[in-house]
């Protein structure tokens, strides 16, 4: 059985090649190479947001490029051998995950008409909004193919279809949440509750997933996989709960975005939700009409973020991250006992990791 040992915490591309990366990097490359046909520049968009092409096109040497944090595999994986099973079992579903959240990210970026992503030009800012839906679209069909690999590692035909259903209600999901937060802008009636429901469809999904179906790969009955996933919709809560975070205070060269960029993008975040909760209704009057114009200039981005800190608005997100991420801590032992588990250890590590990221 693989070690848990063998399952690395997720690492930046500054800490050079990660074995996360060796693990999963077969099946995204076998996956990826479907792509190789009569539109080479298809492969190339999917190959360059995914790190593995760099600005002028060329292949990337390993730990040389930032291919996200993949957190979501590491989920799977770990989540396999904290129930007991095998952390090769849970690859090929682990790679899915990866290319299903690159896939949205793709998209997202075209939404949100974001330049750049991991300090590059994002794929439809380089070459067009249209190619770019093409590349995610492709991105998406490529993320079922590792599936078709479970059988050959010895998994039951019946969890394999269990597991695709699963994925596809999974993007259902998270192509949902993303409806509503596109529906949320330039609205002054959303709720901070509301806008957790949405994160939950839209972000922590994901997360849901991966240690849901990481914990029937591992073995799991349905029960204690219920469980896993309980932990899997908090910690991906509380990442992106800590997301909005950084998309107001975070630092470029941690984010890859501009300073205050969900402001100037006029994103109605958990940050500004709770502003309008906390001010008067005069100053809930101003925002709204800041949030009204077409764009919010230099002025604009100020004033919201001097209200937000005179309405202690960071502290009050630190309790909200703080609020999830123990909800997933309490979760895990519920799944896996009080024994020891070096798996369940590990993601209890990468639960504290995400609280303080920032980036």
């Amino acid at each position: 059985m693989t070690t848990p040992r063998s399952i690395p915490t997720p690492v930046s591309a500054s800490d050079g090649p990660s074995p996360l990366d060796d693990l999963l990097a077969p099946f995204m490359a076998t996956a990826t190479a479907a792509l190789d046909g009569r539109a080479p520049l298809l492969a190339t968009m999917v190959r360059y947001h995914l790190g593995d092409l760099d600005s002028e096109l060329r292949p990337t040497a390993p730990g040389t490029s930032d291919r996200g944090k993949r957190i979501r595999p590491a989920v799977a994986m770990l989540a396999a051998v904290a129930a007991g099973g095998s952390a090769a079992t849970a690859v090929p579903v682990a790679a899915a995950i990866e290319l299903l959240h690159n896939f949205t990210l793709i998209h997202d970026d075209i939404q949100d008409e974001s330049p750049t992503r991991r300090h590059r030009p994002t794929v439809w800012r380089r070459w067009s909004v249209g190619q770019a839906i093409n590349a995610g679209d492709a991105l998406y069909a490529a993320a079922q193919l590792p599936f078709f690999h479970l059988a050959g590692l010895g998994v039951p035909p019946p969890l394999i279809l269990c597991l695709l259903d699963a994925f596809s209600r999974t993007t259902i999901a998270i192509v949902e949440g993303q409806t509503l937060d596109l529906s949320f802008e330039g609205r002054s009636d959303v709720s901070a509750a509301g806008y957790l429901d949405m994160i939950a469809a839209k972000t922590a999904a994901i997360l849901h997933y991966a240690a849901w179906a990481g914990a029937l790969l591992g073995g799991a009955n349905d029960a204690t996989a219920d469980k896993f996933a309980a932990f899997g919709l908090a910690l991906g809560t509380g990442f992106q709960v800590r997301d909005d975070a950084l998309g107001v205070w975070g630092a470029t060269a941690a984010t890859g975005k501009a300073p205050a960029d969900d402001i100037r993008r006029r994103k109605q975040s958990l940050p500004i939700l709770l502003l309008r909760e906390r001010v008067p209704p005069a100053t809930r009057e101003e925002l709204t009409t800041i949030y009204a114009a077409p764009d919010i200039n230099a002025a604009g981005i100020e004033r919201v973020l001097a209200l937000l800190a005179e309405y202690e608005v960071p502290a009050a997100i630190e309790a909200r991250v703080r609020h999830f991420h123990d909800q997933a801590r309490n979760a895990l032992p519920l799944a896996t006992g009080a024994g020891p588990n070096t798996a369940r250890d590990q993601l209890l590590g990468l639960v504290g990791q995400l609280a303080g990221r920032t980036g």
